[in-house]
């Protein structure tokens, strides 16, 4: 008797869409963001401040291009390679914290604020060291987590979230002229609240490698400027600027 092999289609898994898709639009914030005064002014020949801001930029860029990579392979289900990348991406993720400390601090010694943000160069240090803090704590958590695929790639995007403050921050100087102030933090609210989202969807709750950051990300953001301009952190980032 004659057999015929039928194949079996699998059903296509959500997350190789949704977290791709999410990954897309960071990029293009990244872009819309640092399009003009980085990317499409040659990167290495764009003018900026200083050589250490040169090193954080090309940290950060690595760093997104580690991020496509790395939900390419498993897009592919090149499982084990992306387990190989990943000790690159984690010892890129520790590098990056430490020049971003390191470009705080060159941004702080030029006294350097926002344009139109009004805030002394000593508060606006808060900024990137929180920024720092937040993308150490969760790419650390991930990595910790890294037998976790679940847990571990939402803590991977959401600790990319959170350093694009800085690429919103440009927003009003490149693409929205009127987005001043909490309006960016909403931004970057709401990739977190599209996470949360997927995550009712598809797992009809919200993962603690979801929600936990998520809340530590909004309460950082909407504490962090309040807090800056206190008379013990401006006697903190005196003492940080020498």
């Amino acid at each position: 008797m004659a057999t015929t092999a039928v194949a079996v289609k699998r059903p296509v898994n959500p997350d190789r869409i949704f977290f791709p898709m999410l990954c897309g639009l960071m990029l293009l914030l990244v872009w819309l963001g640092f399009s003009k005064t980085y990317y499409a002014a040659g990167m290495v020949h764009a003018k900026l401040p200083s050589p250490t801001i040169h090193v954080h930029a090309i940290a950060a860029t690595l760093w997104l291009i580690t991020l496509i990579v790395q939900i390419g392979l498993v897009t592919a289900r090149k499982v084990k390679l992306h387990m190989t990348v990943g000790l690159w991406g984690f010892g890129l993720a520790a590098a990056w914290v430490a020049i971003a400390m390191a470009a705080a601090l060159d941004a702080l010694r030029r006294n350097f604020s926002p344009p139109g943000s009004g805030l002394d160069p000593l508060t606006f240090f808060i900024v990137p060291v929180t920024g720092a803090g937040l993308f150490a704590w969760f790419a650390g958590w991930s990595y910790a987590a890294r037998r976790t695929p679940q847990a571990h790639k939402r803590l991977i995007m959401i600790a990319t979230i959170a350093i694009l403050d800085a690429a919103v921050g440009r927003f009003p100087y490149t693409v929205w002229p009127s987005l001043t102030g909490l309006k960016q933090s909403l931004v970057l609210f709401a990739l977190l609240a599209a996470i949360m989202v997927y995550d009712l969807i598809t797992l009809k709750r919200i993962h603690r490698a979801t929600w936990i950051p998520a809340v530590a990300l909004i309460v950082v953001h909407l504490a962090r400027i309040p807090f800056g301009q206190t008379h013990l952190w401006m006697r903190f980032a005196a003492m940080c600027r020498g």
